[in-house]
């Protein structure tokens, strides 16, 4: 099975499906090639706990990690993010979901003067952690088929350096990229543009825009949709559980009802407001969380 890995941007706008694959540099004279090209890579910076040890100027920027791999054997040309001595480093794909699928999930470019250790966790929502074991260091290739649900998606990555090789002036590991392998094509919809407060019904402009992403699923060969809700933290825990698979299920039901995904396999969801995006102390935060998405896998 093949997955793809795409967003739209919190509105009702489809993106492109088609990828193109890339070869990319592991840093020791190999290559890897992503068939999702430079969506496979983490893109935001979640968390860092910056451990013990020097840790040189052009390496202690987070951010160096996320993105496709750019190291070029210059250690001081700021294109990797050094852990220290048991630090930690918590990363996110946001335009993509890593999933479980048959042989490697998630390439780990750990470059820099020395090859250290790393011990590897990943998160559905950030807080509940499935911790996968340690990787070697180097181009490391990881399977989470031990950990994983198979019909769950993860969102969340975190490094922790194993505390063993912390000498010199980039102690502990060299982050440069990570990648997820088994991705899953995540449309992102913004639940304003679905639904009036605390209604499950769709919006006339809502039902037309799905009927288009209806097409573009199906023309990416879609073989099963999932669904799933999503509310800010306002109200009770319960009410927001309650919308949330509500609104999952009204959309998940309009797809369905749509000839180019007639008796395709589809579930629907609420997470209600245990998986949030953004803050849910700001309006602009509370606004992201209220979303629905629609997760995509292909032959």
């Amino acid at each position: 099975m093949r997955i793809l890995a795409l967003t739209t941007a919190l509105a009702l706008t489809a993106p492109a499906l088609a990828q193109t694959p890339q070869s990319y540099s592991d840093g020791a004279r190999g290559e890897v090639t992503l068939p999702q090209g430079d969506l496979s890579f983490a893109d935001a910076v979640v968390a860092q706990t910056p451990g013990s040890g020097t840790i040189t100027a052009s390496a202690a920027d987070p951010a160096s990690a996320i993105g496709p791999p750019d190291y070029t054997g210059d250690n001081n040309g700021g294109t990797f993010a050094t852990l220290g001595c048991g630090g930690t480093l918590t990363l996110q794909f946001t335009d993509n979901a890593l999933i479980d699928l048959p042989g490697p999930d998630l390439h780990v470019f750990e470059v820099g003067p020395d090859v250290e250790g790393t011990a590897l966790a990943i998160s559905q929502d950030g807080t509940t952690w499935a911790e996968v074991g340690g990787i070697a260091g180097g181009r490391s290739e990881i399977d989470i088929a031990a950990v994983a649900d198979p019909d769950a998606t993860y969102s969340f990555v975190r490094l922790t350096d194993d505390g063993v090789s912390c000498s010199g002036r980039f102690a502990g590991a060299d982050i440069d990229a990570v990648a997820a392998i088994g991705t899953a094509t995540r449309f992102t919809l913004d639940g304003a543009v679905l639904f009036d407060v605390d209604s499950a019904d769709l919006k006339p402009a809502a039902e037309t825009a799905l009927a288009d992403i209806a097409g573009d699923i199906a023309k990416a060969g879609a073989v099963t949709i999932a669904v799933v809700g999503h509310t800010d933290a306002t109200g009770s825990t319960d009410y927001n559980q309650s919308l949330s698979q509500a609104r999952a299920t009204t959309v998940r039901d309009f797809l369905t009802t749509q000839p180019d995904l007639s008796g395709i396999d589809a579930t629907a969801r609420g997470a209600g407001e245990a998986e949030p995006v953004e803050t849910n102390d700001t309006e602009e935060g509370r606004a992201a969380n209220r979303r629905v998405e629609i997760i995509v896998r292909q032959e």
